[in-house]
Order: structure tokens, then C-alpha cells, then sequence
């Protein structure tokens, strides 16, 4: 059985820089996978170029076992590769249940239908507000996005990534913004998921890190370090120096 995400020597240069080194990742089904690094390591880079934001200057990408290196964001969505951003990209003006209805009604082919506004098929609404709710957002749903604080915005991206129904998942910084009293309900939602769906997440919380992952990769200068179970990654003296012992629990905010 082919594993659900593998990056495969992957490389990417903005002009004389490389940024992304001879990176190769997998995730099985079911992975609960973990990348980590300083500040400037090219976490995000590595996720653009997993969605296809960004397209590698070499190195392949293959989602259940086809090769997507050339298949565009969209169509990557669609075949189950779904993310969140480090900055929010919600539609600000909309209500909360209207851009996860917008979602489902996106996945499941009711999008193109311009004479029935989003929410009035009932299964539309019910299966948004049972993502709301296991965010605890179901009070938010018809407010505003933009009148919602920064932390519940990031609860919204994620019930919108799970709208979609993934098989690989990635979580970009998904804790950044949000209150530590709600960070649990993250890690309590990616629990819960279907255990077939693969997730990676790219966290500077390492208190978040170390509770999720059953398998961490250590990225620096663009190349991995290392990779191994939280408690190898913990005690690994390399990576001691040149992440742990400078981000301490909580880092910055770039990756």
C-alpha cells in the first residue's frame, strides 16, 4: 500500500538561494507526523511546495502514489491535500458558517449553483455546523469573520480544512494566535479524525509538538537534520543546539 504524502529530494531557489535541500519526507496513513526548525528553516517553503503554491526546481511529489508535482493547487484540494496558512485566508466579510458552507457546497459540486445561497440545503448546514461545533464555534456562526478575535479566526481555518474531507492534512502553526485555554481543542479535533488521514504539523509550540507527534522531522537551513519519535528528537544533542535550546517552548512566528 503506497503511503499517503511522500516528498521526494525536493529542492527550490529564490535566485542564489537555496532554500529547500534535498528535502524527502513521508507520511503514511494515519501519520501524525510533525516538522519542526529555527526561525528562517523553510518550514513553509516546504509546505508551498507540498500544495503547490510553489513548484520545485527538482524533486517529485506524490499524493497516494501519484506523482502531483505538476497538478496545481486547486486540483490538489480536490484529490485531498488540504492545508491551513500562517496568516488566515478566510473571507473576512462573510459569516462564519457561510465560508465553511462555501466549502462543502465547493467539495461536493453544489458551488456553480448561483440560485441557492449557501446554507439553505439542509445537509450543507448540518454537516457545517457539526465542524462548528467541534470547535466550539457554533455561537460564532453568524458573525462576521472580521468581528471574530485572531485565535477563533485560526479555530475557523481548521474547521474549514476538515470541511474538505482531507486525506493528508497539513497544519500550518495552527496554536499561533490562539488562547492556550482553546489550543487543547486542536489537538482534541486531529484526535478524533479518521485515523486513515495523515497529518503534518508545523508548530514552534513544543508543548503542542511533543503531545501530537509520534514522528518528528527536524529541518535547518533547509535540509532535514534528523527525524525520529519525540522522545529521540528530545534528547538528540544536534538538535539541542541549534533549536531547542534557542526557542525554548515557544518560538517565533516564521518559518
Amino acid at each position: 500500500m503506497s503511503a499517503a504524502l511522500q516528498v521526494e529530494r525536493l529542492n527550490r531557489t529564490f535566485g542564489a538561494l537555496l532554500v529547500t535541500r534535498d528535502v524527502s519526507l513521508t507520511l503514511d496513513r494515519g501519520a501524525r507526523h510533525a516538522l519542526i526548525g529555527p526561525n528562517g528553516a523553510g518550514k513553509t517553503t516546504l509546505v508551498n511546495l507540498i500544495t503547490g503554491a510553489l513548484k520545485p526546481n527538482s524533486g517529485c511529489v506524490l499524493l497516494n502514489g501519484e506523482d502531483i508535482t505538476k497538478v496545481n493547487q486547486a486540483e490538489r484540494a480536490r484529490r485531498g491535500l488540504a492545508r491551513t496558512f500562517q496568516i488566515n485566508q478566510l473571507f473576512r466579510g462573510l459569516t462564519v458558517l457561510e465560508n465553511i458552507g462555501m466549502c462543502i457546497s465547493e467539495r461536493d459540486g453544489y458551488a456553480n449553483n448561483l440560485w441557492r445561497a449557501v446554507g439553505t440545503k439542509r445537509v450543507i448546514l448540518d454537516e457545517a455546523l457539526d465542524h462548528l461545533d467541534s470547535l466550539r464555534l457554533v455561537d460564532d456562526a453568524l458573525k462576521l469573520v472580521r468581528e471574530l478575535p485572531y485565535g477563533r479566526q485560526r479555530l475557523v481555518e481548521i474547521a474549514i480544512a476538515l470541511a474538505q474531507k482531507p486525506r493528508v492534512l497539513l497544519l500550518d502553526e495552527p496554536a499561533a494566535g490562539v488562547p492556550s485555554s482553546e489550543s487543547h481543542l486542536i489537538l482534541d479535533v486531529v484526535a478524533a479524525l479518521d485515523p486513515n488521514i495523515a497529518v503534518l504539523i508545523i508548530e514552534h509550540d513544543m508543548d503542542v509538538v511533543f503531545r501530537f507527534a509520534k514522528e518528528i522531522t527536524v529541518l535547518v537551513q533547509g535540509a532535514v537534520l534528523t527525524q525520529g519519535t519525540p522522545d529521540v528528537i528530545m534528547n538528540n544533542e544536534q538538535v539541542k543546539a541549534v533549536y531547542l535550546g534557542q526557542e525554548g517552548h515557544r518560538g517565533g512566528r516564521h518559518g
